[in-house]
């Protein structure tokens, strides 16, 4: 299985990552970046693009792959919703449209949230346009699939790149067992989300939104 990676420079990308390096039936993984990752590994090839609206001048780099893992995204706090569209929305459907094209019948799995609206009508603008991204990346001629975790413990080395978002995984970590004990349809690891993408990739089910009650039992 060949899969490209979008958004490996976040929590959730680097431990996607990681478990496609690690899995054995994974041929090549293809990241996707404005900037180097900065390491190395036999499976591992990189692709630096600057304009993610576009990716018409990269279509041959992005063929020939079975399944995408788009884990980019950015929070919505002091954010307006136009801008918080062209970077959930936009780029999302800019990707997906591209791969449904160089790779039909592939798979796209995209990492959306808790609390995601499908309707597209609620009051919270990030609910709304995760929905419209869900909604829109399924529609498409290819595997599509939204996966919506709540909380993420970040395992093997894995961290956030923002130094608050560090700090209270290293305190959230040490209670980890607990809090899953005590919320174990809200939390999940980013072993068992990487995981549950490989499988999704391999199986293609039917079911098309996955929450962290579906990740915890694959």
């Amino acid at each position: 299985m060949k899969v490209i990676v979008f958004g490996a420079s976040g929590m959730v990308g680097q431990g996607v990552l990681r478990e496609c390096l690690v899995a054995s039936d994974v041929e090549s993984v293809l990241v996707v970046g404005r900037r180097p990752l900065g390491r190395s590994h036999e499976k591992l090839t990189e692709l630096v693009h600057g304009d993610f609206a576009d990716f018409s001048s990269v279509r041959e780099q992005l063929t020939g792959y079975d399944a995408c893992f788009f884990c980019l995204g950015v929070s919505s706090v002091g954010m307006k919703e136009p801008e918080y569209t062209r970077i959930t929305y936009d780029y999302t459907l800019a990707a997906a449209r591209t791969l449904a094209e160089v790779n039909p019948g592939s798979t796209f799995v995209y990492v959306s949230g808790a609390g995601t609206d499908s309707t597209e009508k609620g009051k919270q603008m990030w609910a709304r346009v995760k929905g419209k991204t869900e909604n829109d990346v399924i529609a498409l001629p290819l595997h599509g699939y939204a996966f919506r975790p709540g909380y993420i413990q970040p395992l093997h080395g894995v961290s956030s790149p923002h130094r608050w978002m560090r700090v209270t995984y290293n305190v959230f970590g040490t209670v980890y067992p607990l809090l899953n004990k005590l919320m174990p349809k809200a939390t999940t690891t980013t072993e068992k989300l990487g995981l549950a993408m490989l499988h999704v990739a391999r199986t293609r089910p039917d079911q098309k939104v996955f929450y962290s009650t579906d990740f915890n039992a694959l």
